[in-house]
């Protein structure tokens, strides 16, 4: 069984999230190589889908959406599927896929997309965000990772700020959680369940992210959460994820990552994520012979 490993086109097809990948599918007899989405693995030629890789499945790193839907036109089977990891990278997108669903989330209000970046901030729009979230209010970019492109207003003049920030990207704004500052549970969820979990905390932000000072240890998921983690990655189709849980009275699923970094939660937990999802890999592979 022959496997490649597809990273950002502007990435590095050797960092130690995809060695490991790579060192757990090669110990399991999986002929594995890791490549760049620079390329052109897939594109269209005379109105046909033209492939350029020689695997029988596809662990799909990256988050551009149009090689991946090619791939799986052309058949090959990709971890995360395209549709999973696009449901995922717009955070606007994975809460309308997770709404009436019976998952608990933050109150969340779509940002207002403008063209022009000369015309004034809505008013009005602010106003009723500020009415219906309450100070303080978090706003983030709909894509971004690592705690990148997330902001906290405190009143309306920090409000008024990030949303001229923010306008001519699509984002939204959504309720701070004030039990849940500096800290969350991040799920790990392989083939439908949830193989651990970790408490991640800062000492000096409101996100928690490890990327930006913050630190992780191992907590065992109660079942509630892990209920909700499987019910989640179910809906949006994933194979794997790590899914992050602001902590008030009933936690809330803050955000879905498809490609969720693991080596803080194997250094914490003693888990070994990507032996997991190598076996998870191959057995859908070989139940699908």
């Amino acid at each position: 069984m022959r496997a490649l490993i597809i990273v950002n086109a502007y990435g590095s097809a050797e960092t130690r999230q995809v060695r490991r990948i790579k060192q757990e599918l090669d110990s399991l007899g999986v002929e594995t190589v890791a490549e760049r989405n620079n390329r052109f693995h897939a594109f269209i030629k005379n109105g046909n889908i033209a492939v350029d890789v020689d695997c029988d499945f596809c662990v799909y790193l990256d988050k551009d959406k149009y090689v991946p839907r090619i791939l799986e036109k052309h058949g090959i089977k990709l971890f995360n599927s395209a549709r999973a990891v696009e449901l995922c990278d717009d955070k606007m997108t994975t809460h309308i896929a997770l709404s009436n669903s019976g998952i608990a989330m933050p109150d969340t209000m779509p940002g207002l997309l403008c063209y022009d970046a000369r015309s004034p901030l809505d008013k009005a729009a602010l106003t009723k965000v500020e009415r219906t979230l309450g100070f303080p209010i978090i706003a983030k970019l709909s894509f971004g990772s690592l705690g990148a492109g997330v902001f906290k207003a405190d009143d309306r003049d920090e409000l008024s700020a990030v949303a001229e920030k923010l306008k001519t990207y699509p984002h939204l704004f959504q309720r701070y959680i004030a039990s849940s500052h500096g800290k969350d549970m991040r799920v790990i969820v392989i083939g439908g369940k949830v193989i651990g979990g970790i408490i991640r905390r800062s000492d000096g932000d409101f996100r928690s992210n490890i990327g930006l000072g913050g630190h992780a240890e191992k907590i065992d998921v109660p079942r509630d959460i892990a209920d909700t983690a499987v019910k989640a990655a179910n809906i949006l189709g994933l194979d794997y994820c790590g899914i992050d849980f602001l902590l008030e009275d009933k936690p809330l699923l803050c955000e879905v990552n498809s490609n969720a970094y693991f080596d803080a939660f194997e250094n914490a937990t003693g888990i070994n994520v990507a032996g997991a999802y190598a076996k998870h890999m191959i057995n859908v592979m070989r139940n699908a012979r």
